[in-house]
């Protein structure tokens, strides 16, 4: 189509007494083409498009001003630029509204009749056999001091323009037709009378022809590029949530990154996830006006929000400065999120569900093996006592039986912790001061932690409620938490003990400086037979009687752990009368 154009321009000049356009203007007729080609195939943003266009437009015809309108999004997007003061230039968009002749004007009164004169030709509502019109529809004038009367297809009766303008004298307006359809106008105005003529207008009709198609595919470029921004974006979402053992807010964190390069603007976007009181926040955020935002929506219950902002003002698209694909974006992020959060709480009731069910059947095996051996074990003592009463016994003979009664004390030991595990052992509860209790308790490991190097530390409640509890489980809960934390710290550190009250219930933490724990050490340390510790060294059953014994009196008990930071337990049991503990949200 260029090519084509080119050679009408290179008929349009060819007398020689008269040239329309002479070769240097020819050449940069062919580099004005490939310029605006160049831009829309770019996809650069409307406002930049319209602002180049404007120039090398400008520069073309040597007009003193080149104004360009536009519609996209139902608007009509104005760009302007001038020669006066130092090459001037304006973007905007114009507001319109509609007069008693259906058509649409600008709210702005100024220039009303220039302005209504555009939207009559945009709209193709004159007659071309008008004066100053061309046979395909554009206008110009080569002064604007007198009075333009015309008549509308739909009205016969003459209808009068002032278009006085005391920057500009010469003036044509020239349609953008897209597929028979005019979508903005060119508007070149001069300070010289006469400036145009039709032979030039007729050029400038296949610019504006050029122009169109410009337009078309600047747009679908644009269209293009943020649809794959979109598609990007979600594919991140997705990525994120796939990866193991991520954390809820670090999904929210990823999320919040990944939204602004998502935007039209992407250099000038921010963006926060609040969920649940918290906030999530790109490295730019920044609160604005220019905000658009889609509720997070848990079960009917509005748990947070999800917003993208411009740091900068933007110019009005479909809502505010954003795009309508944008909102569809927007939204769907959210139903992401809620899905996001509904899947990791269906996971963690499984967990707590193949947690109890597992703790269940190791219960029940447990208090089986153990019925079994305890007889064995009996019979293992009482003929080893038996044996012991012998007369002139060898020592060595003797000592040796020693170490199966030690032996058999230390496995009938062991049943028992499966015993108050698989909760074949009923509780005797009483009325117990937990402060006295650990500090009885203490009396037996002080000693040892002084031994090993460690700091021990109390910070018990003055006031701490009395409550009802088994006093010998509790010290096995204690002397088990200690214990562990007390190896955690082969090289020394400090133990913390405390005791405090909350709402309905009384909770003990111990803490430790000690190696600390992973993730995935953390999800098994309750697991019956699971330990860290060297063969020989441990049973693996210490903290699973802890959990027994703990759930047995109604309590929970919580564990944090880091790598090198160390470990801290929290048991809470509930004050008499008061029902189970539950699990803070």
């Amino acid at each position: 189509m260029t090519e084509k154009i080119i050679k009408k321009v290179r008929h349009v000049s060819k007398d020689d007494d008269y040239c329309v356009f002479d070769h240097k203007q020819i050449k940069e007729f062919s580099t004005l083409s490939h310029r605006i080609i160049h831009y829309a195939n770019a996809g650069v943003l409307r406002d930049k498009f319209m602002l180049e266009v404007s120039r090398i437009l400008m520069d073309f015809s040597r007009c003193d001003a080149v104004e360009l309108w536009a519609k996209e999004h139902d608007k009509y997007y104005r760009n302007e630029v001038s020669c006066r003061p130092k090459r001037r230039s304006y973007f905007g968009i114009i507001h319109l509204v509609q007069n008693e002749s259906n058509l649409s004007i600008s709210s702005d009164k100024n220039n009303l009749d220039f302005k209504l004169l555009c939207q009559a030709i945009i709209k193709d509502k004159f007659d071309h056999v008008n004066p100053f019109f061309t046979k395909n529809g554009s206008f110009f004038i080569g002064n604007t001091r007198i009075s333009v009367n015309l008549h509308l297809r739909t009205n016969p009766q003459l209808q009068s323009y002032n278009l006085s303008n005391k920057h500009y004298l010469s003036l044509a307006l020239i349609p953008i037709v897209v597929s028979k359809e005019n979508v903005g106008i060119l508007q070149l105005k001069s300070q010289q009378l006469d400036f145009f003529t039709e032979d030039k207008i007729e050029a400038y009709e296949d610019i504006a022809q050029i122009l169109g198609d410009a337009l078309i595919t600047r747009h679908a470029q644009v269209a293009l590029r943020e649809r794959v921004k979109e598609l990007t974006c979600l594919y991140s979402i997705a990525q994120i949530v796939e990866r193991p053992d991520i954390a809820l807010e670090e999904i929210l964190q990823g999320i919040t990154d990944i939204l602004p390069p998502a935007w039209l603007y992407p250099d000038i976007a921010c963006a926060r996830i609040i969920f649940d009181g918290k906030s999530y926040l790109s490295s730019n955020f920044k609160d604005t006006k220019q905000t658009m935002s889609a509720d997070i929506i848990v079960n009917n219950e509005k748990r947070g929000v999800i917003e993208v902002s411009y740091i900068e003002e933007k110019s009005e698209l479909d809502e505010g400065p954003f795009l309508k694909e944008e909102r569809d974006l927007i939204d769907t992020v959210a139903k992401e999120v809620v899905l996001i959060i509904e899947r990791r709480k269906i996971q963690e009731v499984e967990l707590q569900l193949r947690h109890a069910d597992r703790l269940a059947t190791i219960g029940q095996l447990a208090a089986g093996v153990a019925h079994e051996l305890n007889e064995p074990l009996g019979n293992i003592l009482g003929f080893s006592q038996l044996i012991k009463k012998t007369p002139e016994m060898p020592k060595a003979v003797e000592k040796d039986i020693d170490n199966i009664v030690i032996a058999s004390l230390h496995a009938r030991e062991i049943i028992k912790k499966l015993m108050l595990f698989a909760r074949q052992m009923p509780p005797q509860k009483v009325q117990v001061n937990l402060n006295k209790l650990i500090e009885d308790g203490l009396y037996f490991l002080q000693s040892r932690c002084a031994k090993e190097g460690i700091k021990l530390i109390r910070l018990f409640s003055a006031d701490l409620p009395d409550i009802i509890a088994d006093p010998s489980q509790l010290h096995q809960v204690l002397v088990n938490l200690a214990v562990n934390a007390i190896q955690a710290m082969p090289k020394g550190g400090t133990m913390t003990l405390q005791t405090f009250a909350r709402d309905n219930y009384i909770s003990l933490v111990v803490a430790d400086t000690g190696i600390g724990m992973n993730k995935e050490t953390v999800k098994q340390i309750f697991t019956p037979f699971f330990t860290t510790k060297d063969v020989g060294q441990g049973t693996g059953l210490g903290l699973s009687v802890v959990h027994g014994i703990v759930t047995a009196h109604g309590g929970l008990i919580t564990v944090e752990s880091k790598i090198g930071q160390g470990s801290r337990f929290e048991v809470k049991l509930p004050l008499s009368g008061s029902p189970d503990v539950e699990e803070d949200n």
